[in-house]
């Protein structure tokens, strides 16, 4: 929604002007759900906001596909150059080709506003807006990107997970944190980062190496020079739970099936005063990885390991 034309009807609808130019608007009319989507203005701020409330709009891949459902093809290449005769025929490598599924998922808000300050011309209502949603569903994502069952949700990278390696270790230590280190391919290492709350932030501060020194640099929050990013939806440190996670993001795909659109809802509410803004998106999330030919997520347990592949390891006590 790009047309400046739509971005004054879309302002004047939610500030509840009485002069809106219908034909305008039908840009982002969604009649399905009878709402609008958001323009670009709005989008680029929103959007903004988004990737500072969910870690996997920062370092995963968005994938714009205006559909319901439907297949994307992915292609895992791992072949170098090779030096060739001339007149020879170009080296082929086995590159192999998927084929991965994806859904579309609803997800919703309601968030209300008093009228009195969306009447105030002062009061910057879609920044208010913005922000607003960006929390509510940045917060939402974020929990089902790493939990989600793939059940009527999208899959969440701990439902990703495979068996790999055990170990009977009851805390996590520097050994621990090396294995798990070391057991992403270099080529993923470089772009990859650590995952965990804040519980087991703390655990892991405590660890040293060899040398005495301790694992975690304060300076820049980094462990081996890759930085650690808190969230609150990675589990405990605790028997079978996954808390720790090591890996490249990029291989997590959003595929953005519908961006955000509004519904205002003025009439609901108005004997109290407020004015509901019903937001929604359609969206899934998966982590892309070879069929089982490499390993892209590993999780560490205390009784035994889980791998997928090595692009992405988690560890788990």
């Amino acid at each position: 929604m790009t047309s400046t034309i739509y971005n004054q009807a879309f302002h004047d609808m939610i500030r509840g002007k009485k002069r809106i130019d219908p034909i305008a608007l039908k840009e982002g009319y969604d009649e399905g759900s009878d709402s609008y989507m958001i323009p670009v203005g709005f989008n680029k701020d929103y959007t903004t906001a988004l990737e500072k409330e969910n870690l996997f709009r920062r370092y995963g891949t968005v994938v714009k596909a205006p559909t319901r459902d439907g297949y994307i093809q992915t292609v895992v290449s791992t072949a170098d150059a090779k030096i060739t005769a001339e007149n020879m025929a170009f080296p082929e490598d086995g590159d192999t080709f998927n084929k991965i599924s994806f859904s579309s998922y609803k997800l919703a808000v309601l968030s209300k506003l008093n009228s009195t300050f969306i009447a105030d011309m002062n009061f910057p209502v879609e920044a208010y807006l913005n922000n607003e949603f960006a929390r509510r569903f940045g917060r939402a994502e974020e929990n089902i990107f790493i939990n989600g069952t793939g059940v009527n949700e999208p899959t969440g990278l701990l439902q990703t997970a495979e068996i790999g390696k055990s170990t009977s270790a009851t805390d996590i230590s520097f050994d621990d944190i090396v294995a798990l280190y070391l057991s992403v391919k270099p080529e993923y290492r470089k772009n990859s980062v650590w995952i965990m709350n804040d519980e087991t932030a703390l655990a892991l501060r405590s660890v040293k190496a060899a040398d005495g020194n301790y694992i975690w640099r304060n300076s820049d929050d980094t462990i081996f020079g890759r930085p650690v990013i808190n969230t609150p939806y990675m589990p405990n440190i605790g028997t079978e739970a996954k808390p720790i996670a090591f890996g490249d993001l990029s291989y997590y795909w959003i595929m953005e099936r519908r961006p955000l659109s509004v519904k205002v809802l003025r009439e609901r509410y108005a004997i109290e005063g407020l004015v509901g803004f019903a937001a929604h998106e359609h969206l899934d999330g998966k982590l892309i990885r070879p069929e089982l030919s490499k390993l892209c997520i590993k999780l560490i347990q205390t009784d035994y390991f889980f791998k997928t592949c090595s692009c992405f390891i988690f560890f788990c006590v």
